[in-house]
Order: structure tokens, then C-alpha cells, then sequence
């Protein structure tokens, strides 16, 4: 463990900083003093102690606390001396041994390492949530029609965004599986709209190729089929071929439990409906989109929905056994009575409805989604009218333990900054350990009830101290032509109804490196399922105010003490040098 913090303290020892950059701020100054007992060094005892007591850090050892301070001295001789790169080497080693036995860091130097990104981030950088229980136990970053490069109804679909969801830590990668004009090929294609296609074999490489380097937990891919028997035989073969050993499905039909992502690590899964269900009729949605039944309609119900696409039915043929026995879970639609659909009997599954489905369901089955999400797995995907791969709010699905909130990852905005927000803990491993309380049940089989008010369980205390980084980012008339930018920061609680809440800091005119140095209390009811959101905006009188950077944090993961916070563009992207300078701290009730 301390061989990988070495590496992530010196790596990114080179930061620079500008004389106009502002100063230590007072509890920057404070706690210096405080652990340096007044001097104006902090040795690396010193130091250690302070990264223990304050920061919370528990896996750094003695050498770590020595390294780090020798690392900074090394620095500060680097940049006092201009000499050539082998003669400085020298003098450092031993400039370096003799200052580091009478002195420490200096405050500067103390304030700019309490700066840098890697080592004081908001967020542990490893997994460490426990990965042996099902996968029903987990949320997994799971993407809606993944192979669609923007709209739903003309966009074209290509193997690039399932590349890039793969490389940004998506677990689930969906696919609609149609025959090509000759029927004699498959292809993946929004059925019945203007997408052009792409051939399912390129999408499977790539799949292969990328699977496994963002995150070496298992990769599932849902397949929405509308193949005849014949090409079902023929993905069977692709698939078995492209990904060989990496295929995971089980010897025998149906588990009465899910595998864990631990024993599934480089593993790929498929998940689609069993066998017996390709005999039932195509659905089609009232907007033309292949998906699951669906309602946009204010006034139509699913069932009615239901009615109108079965008067549609167009017979399929048996599933091809070969292809039926690589289906490792089993997926289907919800039928009849939410009493049936949600029975948790048997092997376990998936279920898939869309976010409309979901409100209704939850509204008078809340206690039976939870109970069925606790052993089996609930897809939910945004409604049919949302041509513009826009998304819906993530927290419907979460709060009642749904696993896979399937997003389109091609589009922007809140909701997806909040996925992006969620799968940041856990080290960006795509799987995040569902909060006991969506998976625990009480003495007489009662469950969580998001809706519910409960006690505070803990206050979130956060001080926006000041922002960097915008000058070198962006040019200096992008937020305004004739004079620095006015920065403020948005600062949100989003989470279960009761935990809600919006702040912000007062206006800093015309600079580009505000000093806010305000702080929030947030109390929080259930703080496992509560995202930490945080938005720079720049004022202006006249128009819209422009937009400054954003990030979501999972309050559950935030590391206590002083932290460096990254800001990203509106797509999720992190900018290069925007951060703000931030602290954190829980006060248990």
C-alpha cells in the first residue's frame, strides 16, 4: 500500500503555481501553526501527524511523512538554484539530507501541497468497497443504447461511444441486435428510426478491446434482440469467439444467486431475455423506439400501451440453444400486477421498465421494489420521448435500490453529472456497494422507505475556501470582454426528498482566483445515498450566467480535512487546472 501512495505523491510533485495565486487561507494558517506548535516549519513528524489527525490518513507510514518533506525541500532547491540538471542533482542530495534535519516545510510550501490534485482529492482513488456479495447488492454504471453517437431518432451508430463509456468506467453496454438488408449478417441499429447502423462483430472488438482498462470488474452486455434463429446461431458464434475465456454464463439454467464482481473480474457477461420468451411479440414504442413497453403520454397508462403494441405482434422463432445457454441473466418486462412482476420466488433475474414506469410502481410498491431489488437486479431506462438522449433524475431508480439506471451517456446535464458523481467512489470501478439500509430488512420484514422523514444520522460541514485555475483554462475574455470574471459557487445536497438542499457563496468581482472562505452545514437523514453538488458559475447583469465548472461527489466516499476538488466541462470531462480549495467535515447526531 505505501509503494502505490509513493508513486501518487511524486508524480505530481511538479505543480507550479503564479505569484497572483492568493495565499493560505486563516485555517490553512491555524492548523500550520497548530501542528508545527508555533514554528515556522512543519517537520515530517509533524506532518505525519497532521495527515493523521486532520486528514484522516491511516495507510501512510513514517517514511511516507520523510519522503514527502524531502520531495518538497528537493523542490525548493530546484527552484533556488540554476545550475545544470547534473550538478543540481548533487547538491540537492545532499542540501536536501542536511535541511531536512533541522527544518521542514515552510507555510507557502505547505499551502501548495494541500493543493495538489492526486494526493489531496476528495475521493480514494482505490477500490475499497467490499466486492464478494452478488452483483444485486451493487449499483453498476450501466449505459442506454450505447452504440448511438447523439439523438435517438438520426444519430448514428457506432462502436466510438461504446469505446469511450468503456474507458469512463461503464459496466453495462446495451445493444439492439437486427438483421442486416440481406438477412443474412447482424447488425446493431435503433430499429424503425433514420440511426445508419454498425456492424455487431466491430462492436464486440472493441467491447473485447476496452473492456478491461478503466476497470478490471465484470463488463454485462443486454441485448435488445430481434433476430430469427438462424442469426441468433451466428451472434452465439461471434460472441464466443471474439471473447473466448473472458465469457463468463453458468453450467447450469438459472442461479438462485448472482455471482460477485470480485469472482467475475475480467470476466463478460450477456443478459437478455430467456428462451421461452422470444415467442412473445415485438413491442414497439408509440415513438417508433424498440425499447421495452413505454409511456411519455400523460393520459396512457403502460397497460394501454401493453394493449397497443400487442396488437402489433409479430411472431418470433425459438431461440437458438446455442445462443440460450450464453445468457447468463436472465431479463424480462413487467406483466400484469406489480404483486406478480416483483415476486422475488425462484431464480433470480432482471427486470427492465422505463423511468416512468418506476414512479408508478414505487408510489404503491415502494416496500416491494426495494424487497425485489435486494436479490434480483431492476433496469430502468429513460422514457421513449427523450429523442434528445437526454436523462431523468437517477436517484428514482437509486433510492429504491435499482442497480442499473441506464443513462444515455452521449448527452450532457444535471442528471448525468449526478451518474458521473456516483461512479467517481470506489476508485471509478464501476461498481458501487449499495447502503445496508436498501438491503437490510427489520424484525418483521419492513424495509427502507425513502420517502419517509427520518432523524438526522449526520451534518455535512463544507467551506469553499477559494478557486484556481480558470485563467490558464480558459482565454481572458471568455466569461467577460472588458474585465476579469465575477465567480460564485453553487453548493447542493441531492439525495432522498427530505435531504435536499441548494446554497451558494456570495459574488467575488473581477478576479480570476475568488476567494470565497465561506462555509454550509448540510444535516443529512440518509447521507449513503446523498451526492455532494458543486458548481462554479460567473455572474453577468444582463444574460444567463456562465458556466464555470462542475462536479458531483458521493457524500459516503468524501475523505475529511483539507482537499483539492477537480472541476469538469458540462460533458464530464475534467478541465485541466480548474479546482477549488475546499474542506470537509462530519458531525455525527
Amino acid at each position: 500500500m505505501a509503494g502505490t501512495h509513493n508513486y501518487k505523491i511524486f508524480k505530481c510533485f511538479n505543480l507550479k503555481f503564479t505569484v497572483s495565486e492568493p495565499g493560505p487561507p486563516d485555517d490553512v494558517k491555524y492548523i500550520f501553526y497548530k501542528f508545527s506548535s508555533g514554528g515556522d516549519h512543519l517537520s515530517a513528524d509533524q506532518l505525519g501527524l497532521f495527515l493523521e489527525k486532520h486528514q484522516g490518513e491511516s495507510d501512510l507510514t513514517s517514511s511516507d511523512f520523510t519522503q514527502i518533506v524531502e520531495k518538497i525541500l528537493q523542490l525548493r532547491n530546484q527552484n533556488e538554484e540554476n545550475e545544470s540538471i547534473e550538478k543540481k542533482n548533487e547538491e540537492i542530495e545532499t542540501s536536501t539530507e542536511a535541511a531536512s534535519s533541522i527544518e521542514g516545510i515552510s507555510l507557502d510550501e505547505f499551502f501548495h501541497f494541500l493543493l495538489l490534485n492526486d494526493f489531496n482529492a476528495p475521493l480514494k482513488s482505490q477500490v475499497h468497497h467490499d466486492m464478494n456479495a452478488p452483483l444485486s447488492h451493487y449499483f453498476i454504471y450501466t449505459g442506454h443504447n450505447s452504440y448511438l453517437t447523439g439523438n435517438q431518432l438520426s444519430s448514428d451508430c457506432s462502436d466510438v461511444p461504446i469505446i469511450k463509456s468503456l474507458l469512463d468506467g461503464v459496466r453495462v453496454i446495451e445493444l439492439d441486435l437486427w438483421p442486416n438488408s440481406t438477412r443474412d449478417d447482424v447488425i446493431v441499429v435503433h430499429g424503425r428510426t433514420l440511426t445508419s447502423p454498425v456492424a455487431l462483430i466491430q462492436c464486440l472488438k472493441s467491447i473485447k478491446e476496452y473492456a478491461f482498462v478503466k476497470s478490471h470488474y465484470p463488463v454485462i452486455i443486454t441485448l435488445e434482440d430481434h433476430l430469427p434463429t438462424d442469426l441468433q446461431a451466428n451472434v452465439a458464434e461471434m460472441v464466443t469467439e471474439i471473447f473466448g475465456e473472458a465469457l463468463y454464463y453458468p453450467e447450469t439454467d438459472g442461479m438462485a444467486e448472482f455471482p460477485s464482481p470480485e469472482s467475475l473480474k475480467g470476466r463478460i457477461l450477456i443478459s437478455t431475455k430467456p428462451p421461452k420468451e422470444y415467442l412473445e411479440s415485438e413491442c414497439s414504442s408509440p415513438t417508433g423506439q424498440m425499447d421495452e413497453p413505454e409511456t411519455d403520454s400523460k393520459d396512457e397508462s403502460d397497460e394501454e400501451v401493453e394493449d397497443l403494441n400487442a396488437s402489433e405482434e409479430k411472431s418470433l422463432q425459438q431461440c437458438a440453444p446455442e445462443y440460450g445457454r450464453l445468457i447468463t441473466i436472465h431479463a424480462g418486462k413487467p406483466k400484469g400486477q406489480a404483486k406478480d412482476y416483483l415476486s422475488v420466488v425462484g431464480n433470480v433475474g432482471r427486470l427492465s421498465m422505463c423511468e416512468q414506469r418506476l414512479l408508478k410502481t414505487s408510489a404503491s410498491h415502494g416496500d416491494e421494489v426495494i424487497r425485489f431489488t435486494q436479490k434480483n437486479i431492476l433496469r430502468i431506462f429513460p422514457k421513449g420521448t427523450r429523442v434528445s438522449s437526454s436523462n431523468f433524475r437517477p436517484h428514482i431508480g437509486w433510492n429504491y435500490g435499482a442497480q442499473m439506471v441506464a443513462f444515455n451517456m452521449q448527452g450532457y446535464g444535471r442528471s448525468l453529472w449526478f451518474m458521473q458523481g456516483m461512479f467517481r467512489g470506489n476508485g471509478g470501478c464501476g461498481y458501487v456497494k449499495k447502503p445496508d439500509c436498501l438491503l437490510s430488512r427489520g424484525p418483521h420484514g419492513e424495509v427502507f422507505n425513502p420517502t419517509r422523514a427520518l432523524p438526522v444520522k449526520t451534518t455535512l460541514k463544507v467551506k469553499v475556501y477559494l478557486g484556481t485555475g480558470w485563467s490558464s483554462d480558459f482565454s481572458q475574455t471568455h466569461f467577460d470582454s472588458y474585465s476579469p470574471p465575477d465567480f460564485y459557487t453553487k453548493v447542493c445536497i441531492v439525495g432522498v426528498d427530505n435531504d435536499k438542499v441548494k446554497k451558494k457563496t456570495k459574488v467575488i468581482d473581477d478576479d480570476w482566483f475568488p476567494v470565497w472562505d465561506e462555509g454550509f452545514e448540510f444535516p443529512l437523514t440518509v447521507p449513503e445515498l446523498a451526492l455532494l453538488r458543486i458548481e462554479v458559475r460567473e455572474y453577468d447583469r444582463h444574460e444567463s450566467d456562465d458556466f464555470g465548472g462542475q462536479t458531483c461527489l458521493p457524500v459516503f466516499e468524501l475523505r475529511p480535512g483539507f482537499r483539492s476538488v477537480p472541476l469538469y466541462d458540462k460533458k464530464g470531462s475534467q478541465l485541466k487546472s480548474v479546482r477549488l480549495f475546499m474542506h470537509f467535515v462530519f458531525v455525527s447526531c
